[in-house]
């Protein structure tokens, strides 16, 4: 995963447009433009930790979780690395799931 995004934003910026920037826009009480601006490269405003929490919560989108866990937490033996290989495809599988039953 660290290797399809280089930061964090990035991360959650590309689960943002592939949800649609005015739907995650809706569920963050913010404007369109405003969300667009602070996943941009523009310093003067930043998507919160606060933000990024209320994200993952409305849309299930653990993929950011999951990245910051590879970024950090480095696998001991080869038992952890293929774990978290698979980290990705349980998170669109529990997504999957979430719609189903209406959770998401």
């Amino acid at each position: 995963m660290s290797e399809r995004f280089h930061t964090l934003r990035e991360c959650v910026a590309t689960g943002v447009y592939q949800r649609g920037l005015k739907r995650v826009a809706i569920d963050l009480d913010q404007a369109p433009s405003n969300l667009s601006v602070q996943l941009s490269d523009d310093h003067a405003r930043h998507f919160s930790v606060d933000s990024l929490e209320r994200y993952i919560e409305k849309t299930g989108d653990l993929v950011p979780v999951y990245y910051l866990v590879e970024k950090f937490i480095k696998p001991r033996d080869g038992r952890q690395e293929a774990a978290l290989a698979q980290l990705p495809a349980l998170a669109e599988q529990l997504q999957a799931m979430l719609k189903q039953a209406g959770m998401a």
